[in-house]
């Protein structure tokens, strides 16, 4: 859990990173995004790490389930009492819940984007040498415009900052890294990268949206 999750965290600042391109709504801002889009998927590197990506989001899944179902038959029978809240966060308490309704989010964002940029048929624009690549912008831009799912884009958002709250000082811990001076600069990064990071994904669709 510890290693797929510090791995699906560098992906979410890779992924930021290519993504904040889309905040420039030029035609040079959209063709720089296709170009990315275009390197993304055709550099053999990257094509090689996205199956260690695909293979981390299903394991990192998988083996939350497996620790939430092995935690649940360790203690069959609840507390008669039970203050869940009084040395636990609320997102330490509902990781299961959080990972659940991110990995459904998931689904919905690569059948929107991922499928269609490797299955659908999109537009061919140029890129700056004239060739052709395909208009995942236009795709982008057009699932943005639509308020249903800019809401929903930032409401899992917030999904996500409650996970990474805890997943990302817990993963640290997971691996011995546990100390009286360094723990509690590992927990104000996380706290930091869980909400900055979150904030910025966010902000792509509401700038698209209110722009459009």
């Amino acid at each position: 859990m510890a290693l797929t999750g510090l791995f699906l965290v560098t992906f979410l600042v890779a992924h930021l990173a290519g993504n904040l391109q889309l905040l420039d709504m030029s035609p040079e801002g959209q063709r720089k995004f296709n170009e990315y889009a275009r390197f993304m998927t055709t550099f053999p590197l990257v094509k090689a790490v996205s199956y260690l990506l695909y293979f981390s989001i299903l394991f990192h899944a998988f083996d939350g389930f497996l620790l939430t179902i092995q935690n649940r038959k360790a203690r069959p029978v609840k507390y008669a009492k039970e203050n869940a809240g009084a040395n636990r966060s609320w997102a330490s308490n509902n990781m299961a819940l959080l990972g659940t309704l991110i990995l459904v989010f998931l689904v919905i964002h690569m059948k929107h984007f991922w499928y269609e940029m490797h299955f659908g048929e999109l537009p061919i624009v140029k890129d700056s040498q004239g060739q052709e690549m395909k208009d995942l912008y236009t795709i982008v831009a057009a699932a943005f415009t639509q308020l249903w799912y800019v809401a929903l884009y930032v409401v899992m958002m917030a999904v996500l900052a409650f996970h990474l709250l805890h997943g990302f000082q817990s993963a640290f811990q997971s691996l011995g890294i546990n100390h009286a001076r360094y723990t509690p600069i590992i927990k104000s990064v996380g706290v930091f990268f869980a909400v900055v990071v979150p904030v910025l994904f966010a902000l792509i669709p509401v700038w698209m949206f209110v722009n459009r």
